[in-house]
């Protein structure tokens, strides 16, 4: 590491002080630090300049980072899942009624909604983007190992129905007419998507922190 370089991360570690993730945003930087060098071939005499007037200051990035101590990672987790487990609940309410009720305002909704099924479940993807990209943009680096976990505990209700339905134990009538295999094909495809579609939100998120 030059010494451009040394400084930077010298003078950040001691703008963050005892931080509760100083470790974790002082590795972050180095990455960063260390990816903008080799990005813009900077020389020894002016990498701390280059440095700074990419990323700011180390005082700026330490006032930035103790003014979001209030959005914590478990916060944003449980964000992400209930609004996930609330789309999950609509859906479900809606089958229900769908199948007890004849109302007929209930019917046109439902064949509506199942006309255009395509793009409801790629909306659903960009939905699991957006997830991976907030949280790159808010926790960069250490914001990984909530990617997973927050995927994780999220998607259970997904796979869940699915095995409801692939074993009968939800009527197949219930779900008619998506229960076809094109239909089939498509959600399990869409499905397979849905990490990595998240993981790249999650690096395009990342890379915009900075």
């Amino acid at each position: 590491m030059k010494d451009g370089q040394q400084r930077f991360i010298r003078e950040l570690t001691k703008e963050i002080g005892n931080h509760t993730d100083q470790a974790d945003i002082i590795a972050e930087y180095e990455l960063h630090v260390y990816e903008l060098v080799k990005e813009l071939s900077i020389d020894e005499e002016n990498s701390y300049e280059a440095i700074v007037k990419r990323l700011g200051t180390p005082r700026e990035i330490s006032k930035a980072w103790k003014q979001e101590v209030g959005m914590t990672p478990r916060k944003t987790q449980w964000l992400f899942i209930l609004c996930n487990l609330a789309i999950f609940i609509g859906g479900t309410i809606l089958t229900i009624c769908y199948n007890f009720f004849d109302w007929i305002w209930l019917e046109q909704v439902w064949f509506a909604l199942t006309d255009v099924s395509f793009i409801i479940m790629l909306i659903y993807l960009l939905f699991w983007g957006l997830l991976g990209y907030e949280i790159g943009k808010e926790f960069g680096h250490r914001g990984y190992r909530l990617l997973k976990r927050t995927f994780v505990i999220s998607i259970v209700p997904n796979l869940l129905l699915m095995y409801l339905i692939v074993f009968k134990v939800l009527p197949y009538e219930w779900f008619q007419p998506l229960l076809n295999f094109p239909f089939i094909v498509t959600a399990m495809f869409f499905t397979g998507l849905l990490y990595p579609v998240s993981w790249l939100g999650y690096r395009w998120g990342r890379k915009v922190s900075v």
